[in-house]
């Protein structure tokens, strides 16, 4: 399914506002305290890996609700999903997942893959305007999403979807942040897996909602949502899962659950040069562009926890 409500914007940014100037500047302190400071966070380096679950853990723990870590082994070490819930109230049964992996791959320090998703979950988890929200809304950082865990029983959010199964958890749909730093108004600089090309923009200069074509609704949802409340370029695509890139994030875990999900990207891989290479360092990201797109995913869960 290509066709999406709304239409994306288009034409000059308009500058920021205070509300999104702090957020920039919060969202960059995650990524060059994860991507610069603590680095490469592997198996490989478990020192790394560790001190970025503490980092992700002290700042879950800021929004003022109690931290759970789900410990467990994996390539021969313990490892920590990390996670906060906020109650809902009128429809606490019903949840609404965000979720982004902390993790890096082999020798990157993983800027935009990951420390981008993982500064906007801590951005979001502390919003003013998710702490009242009618449906409950847990927020979730997931170890070990790269190789060689990626897709196999070792996955964090693979361990986090099937616990949450056992436990009955009601996940109303879950969305995945996963390296949403990176843009460019240069044509050309967005690439797509054959076919989907024919019907996108050539400049990488957008956010995207991205699922298969079981979760349509949810993802015509989140774009119409984002359209109506984000001035800022937006794509929206239901595809089938086997796709190159569309179940390549922490959400095909919970499709494997059965649970409806989704992934809200700048496209990674068919984007960005730096993609899992040395290079992605914190200084290659675009602050005040992603500012304006955690900003509007904020809108987007607000009116999932709020139906």
């Amino acid at each position: 399914m290509i066709r999406m409500p709304g239409k994306s914007f288009r034409g000059p940014l308009p500058a920021l506002s205070t509300e999104q100037t702090a957020l920039r500047d919060d969202l960059r302190r995650h990524v060059e305290k994860l991507a610069g400071e603590i680095g490469e966070r592997t198996f490989c380096r478990p020192e790394k890996l560790n001190a970025a679950a503490d980092y992700v853990e002290a700042g879950l723990a800021e929004t003022g609700h109690k931290v759970a870590r789900q410990s467990y082994k994996a390539v021969g070490a313990l490892c920590h999903n990390l996670e906060i819930e906020i109650p809902g109230s009128s429809r606490r049964d019903e949840m609404v997942l965000i979720g982004a992996h902390y993790d890096s791959v082999v020798g990157c320090p993983g800027a935009d893959d990951n420390a981008s998703g993982v500064a906007a979950l801590l951005a979001l988890a502390k919003s003013p305007a998710l702490q009242k929200p009618a449906r409950t809304l847990r927020f979730v950082a997931f170890v070990n999403e790269e190789p060689p865990s990626f897709q196999t029983e070792e996955m964090g959010s693979l361990v986090n979807a099937r616990r949450c199964r056992e436990a009955g958890d009601n996940i109303v749909v879950m969305l995945s942040l996963e390296s949403l730093g990176y843009y460019s108004t240069e044509k050309g600089s967005q690439k797509y897996p054959f076919p989907i090309g024919w019907f996108y923009p050539s400049r990488g200069d957008f956010v995207g909602f991205v699922g298969r074509t079981k979760d349509a609704k949810w993802v015509r949802q989140c774009v119409k949502t984002f359209r109506e409340n984000a001035k800022f370029p937006s794509e929206g695509a239901a595809l089938p899962g086997w796709l190159p890139g569309i179940g390549w994030s922490d959400h095909w875990a919970f499709w494997q659950a059965g649970y409806p999900a989704l992934m809200v990207t700048d496209t990674a891989i068919f984007r960005s040069p730096h993609y899992h290479l040395e290079s992605d360092t914190p200084d290659k990201l675009d602050y005040d562009r992603f500012a304006r797109v955690v900003q509007g995913v904020g809108k987007v869960i607000k009116t999932l926890a709020n139906p």
